[in-house]
């Protein structure tokens, strides 16, 4: 594995022209305003590139490849996943400790209380803890306390491990179990323990003032915080944990990413093979694409389909996606707000699976 990933550009529109096209006509069309991109083949990085500006306004600062991005759900892999990832290989997470053993509100008070009882880190991980998809509990839940106390306390939909449903509150939770393990904030602790020996000098949660202009923004927020989301969490349930959620809140770019995906592919001193190899694997019940944490290419994948046996990643709802081939030893990162100035554009669900095998095509 290569020690650097490089920070400067790495353009290759006469190697990759189908996918810059793509990317041009999306920015054209308004599916985003810009984006930052990499492709990491090998052993190298052989594209990293960026095209577009911050907003769709005349004078919008121009996106740059190191351009630093929210990328929402992206913190499940990078942060809570490898955590665990991490605690795991150390002998310091068995994946089927209960949740109840770590977090006992989460049983204490239900009735019945069985079906809780059961779930477990690994039916987390999977996102079949049967926990709902989506709660808007920021609308009532207003401090920390309030909507981890929310989050426990919500009713789970099927039993423990008989059904795959993507949940951003089992994430929450996750973390919250994490964090009884690690005895510090998961954001501090995934920080010097990955980041740092990584290299990835540029993630981070919860952005000071100075580089919030330097980060392109997601929306124009007239709901709830009624401004300019620039530089601080857009997941409204992030925001009430103060910008680090289990399951968003970090803000990164494509090198640190590549980094980070040069890890999984050829794991060194910080990941085990054996360790990867677990938390790709993936999981029952038939037909989810869950693995550990991390997703698996499904037949409408967002990775195309020409991703092959052995790839995992993840999407970011902001517009952010992370896929790793391992097999091939192949990783693409594409960052984008195609939520600004607001969520409606769904144009990015077409564009990312063209663009996947249009880099693919090319190699």
């Amino acid at each position: 594995m290569p020690t650097h990933t490089p920070t400067h550009a790495v353009p290759a529109p006469d190697r990759f022209p189908a996918a810059y096209a793509l990317l041009r006509q999306a920015i054209h069309d308004r599916a985003f305003p810009g984006c930052a991109f990499g492709l990491f083949v090998h052993g190298d990085v052989v594209l990293l590139d960026a095209l577009g500006n911050f907003t769709y306004a005349a004078d919008s600062n121009p996106v740059l490849p190191t351009t630093v991005y929210d990328v929402a759900s992206i913190t499940k892999v990078a942060v809570t996943t490898a955590a665990a990832m991490l605690l795991h290989q150390r002998g310091h997470l068995d994946l089927d400790t209960r949740l109840g053993d770590l977090l006992p509100a989460f049983v204490i008070g239900r009735d019945p209380a069985e079906k809780a009882r059961q779930v477990t880190l690994r039916h987390l991980l999977a996102h079949t803890s049967g926990l709902p998809a989506y709660e808007p509990l920021y609308a009532t839940a207003t401090t920390p306390f309030a909507l981890l106390r929310a989050c426990l306390e919500l009713p789970l939909k099927t039993p423990p491990g008989t059904h795959a449903e993507y949940s951003d509150h089992g994430f929450i939770l996750l973390a919250k179990a994490l964090e009884t393990i690690t005895h510090e904030h998961l954001a501090t602790w995934i920080s010097r323990e990955l980041f740092l020996p990584l290299g990835m000098t540029s993630s981070r949660h919860c952005p000071s003032p100075d580089q919030r202009p330097h980060i392109p923004p997601t929306e124009i927020d007239e709901f709830f915080r009624q401004r300019i989301l620039q530089g601080e969490v857009q997941d409204e349930h992030a925001f009430i944990l103060k910008g680090a959620g289990g399951h968003a809140g970090l803000f990164s770019n494509v090198p640190d990413l590549l980094r980070f995906a040069q890890e999984l592919i050829s794991p060194a001193d910080i990941l085990h093979p054996a360790t990867v190899d677990l938390f790709a694997t993936p999981q029952p019940p038939a037909g989810s694409s869950r693995a550990l944490g991390w997703d698996t290419p499904s037949p409408d994948s967002s990775a195309g389909s020409l991703f092959g046996p052995g790839t995992i990643g993840h999407l970011g709802y902001s517009g952010c996606s992370l896929w790793i081939d391992r097999t091939a030893r192949i990783a693409a990162v594409l960052l984008t707000n195609r939520t600004w100035p607001d969520r409606s554009s769904q144009a990015i669900r077409q564009l990312r699976p063209a663009f996947h095998n249009a880099l693919r095509a090319a190699l």
